[in-house]
C-alpha cells in the first residue's frame, strides 16, 4: 500500500468511528475527511467540489422540495383521511397502513408521509385502546420497503445511481429497482402482518402513559402576583388537581421532592407537574397565577392550541438547550415539556438539551402552524384544529404533475431534471411555496454528504485504495461465487447504514464495489442495485434511517426492538435481492 492509500484508509476509519459514536454531525465529518485529502494532495480542489455539479444531486434537491410541499399540504392528509376508517379492525388498519404508505413511498419522499401518518396511527390506537408500539415500527418499515421500489423512492437510490454515473458507469432507470423492490414490498407486508404483533413490544410508551392522554412533566413558575403566594400546597388546592400531580418544587436551587402538603409557596418557586395533555392546559389559566419559565414565555392572548412535536434528525435545534434555542421567536410557541426514550424529563425545561426523537409539548401561538410548515426541525405528532386554508387545487395539480414527470422520464421523452425544475417553478407561481421558503425545504447536510461522498470516492480511486481492496476481496471471494460477493456487499452496506447513515454508507462502499465488479466481470447494474438495497433497507437500528428515528421516541422503543423484528426482515431482503439479481443479470 502507498502512503496515499494509508491516508485514505485512515480517513475512512475516522468517518466510521465518528459517525457511529455521533461525535459530530455527519456533514461536518465528511467536510473534515475531504479537507484532509485536499491537504495531502490526494484530491485537487476541482475534484473536491465537482460533486456539487452532479445532476442527480439537483434531482434529489428538487424531489425533496416538491415532496415536502405536498407532504405539508392537506391533499395527502385528506386522501389518508378517506382511506382509513374508525370501524377498521386492527388487522385491516395494519394492512391498509402498510399497503397505502409503501405504495405512496415508491413515488413520494417517505419522511413527510410518515410524519403525516403518525397522528392517524396515534389517534387510532388511542381510540381502540391498543398500544401504538404495535404500529409505528411497521409504519416506518412500510415507507422503507416502498422507497426501494423505484429510483426516486428514496434518496439512497438516487445517491447510489448518481455516484455510479460520476464514476463513469451507465445510470439506472426509474423502474430498474422494481424487480427486487416489488416482491420485497409484498413479502415485507406479509412478514409484518404475520409476525409484527408477536415480535413488537407492548410498551408503556410516550403515547401510552395514561389511558386517554400522554403524560408529561411540566415546569411552571409562581408569578409575583399569584394568589398561591403564602399558601401551603394543600391550601392552594394543588394536591388533588384532576389529571395533574405536583411532583417537585424548586426553591432557590433547593429541590423539594416529593412536594409535602405543608410547604409554603413563594414567588419565583418552580413547580413541576406531571399530567396529561388534556389537563396541563389548565395550568396556563390566569386564576392560578402560574407562568412558563422566562425562556419560553408566550403571551396569553397569543395562545391558540396545545400541540405535540417530534424533533427531527436534521433539526437545527439538536444539541441546543431549550433556553438557547430561540424557540419562542422562531415559532411563536412555548415548550412546556419534553419526553425522551419513553421517560419524562424532570428539572428545569430550559436546561434540557434537545436530541433527535425528543417529543415536545408546545403551547402554540396563532401563526405557529405556518411557521412549523416552513421548517424541517419538527414532525407534527398531535392534530391541530383550525388548519389554515390552502390551495387544494394547486396541490392536486402538483401531485398529478409529479406523476406525469415520472412517466415522461420512464419513456425517455423528457429528462426528470427538466420536468422537476418546471414543477418547482410552477409550485411557486401557484403560491404553494415562496422563494424565500425554499431553503427551509432543502437538507443542506444531505447535499454536503453527497458532494463530499463523491469526493471521497474519487480519493479512494486516486490513491489506488479502492482497486487494492477490490482485488483482495475478489481474491478471497472468487472461489465462493458471485452470490457471496453480492450478499457480502449488501450486508456491509447494511451494517454501516445501521450505525451511521445510508448516504454515508453508500458513498464509502460503492467505489470498492464497482472495482470488484470490474475485476470479476460482474454486471455493473447488479452491483449498484445491491449496494443501494443494502443502504436503503435499514431495519435493525433506529439510527440508520430517518423514519426509524421518527417513531423511536413516540413508540417508546429500544434498540433491541428494532433488532428483534428488523434482523429477520433484513436477512430475507438480502436473500431475495441476491437471488433476483443473479437470475436477472447472471443468466
Amino acid at each position: 500500500m502507498t502512503v496515499a492509500s494509508y491516508i485514505v484508509l485512515g480517513v475512512i476509519l475516522f468517518l466510521v468511528i465518528t459517525l457511529y459514536k455521533e461525535l459530530m454531525r455527519p456533514a461536518i465529518a465528511f467536510l473534515i475527511a475531504v479537507a484532509i485529502l485536499l491537504v495531502a494532495g490526494i484530491l485537487a480542489p476541482r475534484e473536491a467540489m465537482h460533486g456539487f455539479a452532479n445532476e442527480q444531486l439537483a434531482v434529489i434537491v428538487m424531489l425533496l422540495i416538491l415532496s415536502n410541499t405536498l407532504g405539508k399540504s392537506q391533499i395527502i392528509d385528506r386522501l389518508f383521511g378517506a382511506f382509513f376508517k374508525q370501524k377498521d379492525s386492527p388487522r385491516t388498519f395494519m394492512l391498509k397502513m402498510l399497503s397505502g404508505v409503501s405504495i405512496s413511498s415508491a413515488f413520494l419522499n417517505n419522511t413527510p408521509l410518515v410524519a403525516m401518518m403518525m397522528p392517524y396511527v396515534n389517534q387510532w390506537s388511542k381510540d381502540h385502546k391498543l398500544s401504538v408500539s404495535k404500529f409505528l415500527i411497521p409504519l416506518s418499515y412500510a415507507s422503507i420497503l416502498g422507497g426501494c421500489v423505484t429510483l426516486i423512492g428514496t434518496s439512497t437510490n438516487l445517491i447510489a445511481n448518481g455516484l455510479a454515473i460520476e464514476y463513469g458507469e451507465e445510470g439506472l432507470g426509474i423502474f430498474d429497482f422494481i424487480y427486487v423492490g416489488a416482491p420485497m414490498l409484498v413479502i415485507g407486508i406479509v412478514y409484518l402482518m404475520l409476525f409484527g404483533d408477536k415480535l413488537l413490544p407492548t410498551h408503556i410508551s410516550l403515547t401510552d402513559h395514561l389511558p386517554q392522554d400522554r403524560e408529561y412533566c411540566v415546569e411552571t413558575v409562581v408569578n409575583n402576583a399569584s394568589p398561591l403566594i403564602g399558601k401551603s400546597v394543600e391550601d392552594a388546592g394543588l394536591r388533588n388537581m384532576k389529571g395533574l400531580f405536583l411532583a417537585e418544587i424548586i426553591k432557590e436551587n433547593r429541590v423539594v421532592r416529593p412536594a409535602p402538603p405543608d410547604v409554603l409557596l413563594a414567588a419565583g418557586d418552580i413547580l413541576l407537574f406531571v399530567g396529561d395533555t388534556e389537563h396541563i392546559a389548565e395550568l396556563t389559566k390566569p386564576k392560578l397565577g402560574l407562568g412558563l419559565p422566562e425562556a419560553s414565555t408566550l403571551p396569553q392572548k397569543e395562545l391558540d392550541s396545545l400541540v405535540e412535536l417530534v424533533v427531527s434528525h436534521s433539526s437545527t435545534l439538536v444539541d441546543q438547550r431549550v433556553m438557547d434555542s430561540n424557540f419562542r421567536s422562531l415559532f411563536n410557541g412555548a415548550i412546556m415539556a419534553v419526553h425522551r426514550d419513553g421517560e419524562a424529563i424532570s428539572g428545569k425545561i430550559g436546561d434540557v438539551v434537545l436530541r433527535p426523537g425528543d417529543m415536545l409539548m408546545v403551547l402554540a401561538g396563532r401563526d405557529f402552524l405556518s411557521r412549523i410548515k416552513r421548517s424541517k426541525d419538527f414532525y407534527l405528532l398531535s392534530r391541530i384544529k383550525g388548519l389554515e386554508s390552502e390551495n387544494i387545487q394547486g396541490a392536486l395539480l402538483l401531485m398529478i404533475g409529479l406523476f406525469i414527470s415520472i412517466g415522461l422520464a420512464v419513456l425517455n421523452w423528457v429528462p426528470l431534471f427538466t420536468s422537476l425544475a418546471v414543477l418547482v417553478v410552477a409550485s411557486i407561481v401557484m403560491g404553494l411555496q415562496k422563494v424565500a421558503d425554499l431553503k427551509s425545504k432543502v437538507d443542506f447536510d444531505l447535499i454536503i454528504i453527497i458532494a463530499m461522498g463523491l469526493a471521497l470516492g474519487k480519493g479512494m480511486l486516486n490513491s489506488g485504495l479502492a482497486t487494492l481492496l477490490a482485488d483482495q476481496m475478489a481474491g478471497y471471494l472468487q472461489a465462493s461465487g458471485t452470490w457471496v460477493i453480492l450478499a457480502g456487499l449488501f450486508l456491509i452496506s447494511n451494517l454501516l447504514t445501521a450505525f451511521m447513515t445510508s448516504k454515508a454508507a453508500v458513498a464509502i462502499v460503492l467505489p470498492i464495489a464497482l472495482s470488484i465488479a470490474h475485476a470479476m466481470g460482474i454486471p455493473i447494474p447488479a452491483i449498484i442495485l445491491i449496494v443501494a438495497y443494502g443502504g436503503a433497507a435499514s431495519f435493525i437500528t433506529p439510527i440508520g434511517y430517518q423514519t426509524n428515528l421518527m417513531v423511536y421516541g413516540p413508540g417508546g422503543y429500544s434498540f433491541k426492538d428494532y433488532l428483534r423484528i428488523g434482523l429477520p426482515l433484513t436477512l430475507i431482503y438480502c436473500a431475495v435481492a441476491v437471488f433476483v439479481l443473479l437470475k436477472l443479470y447472471m443468466h
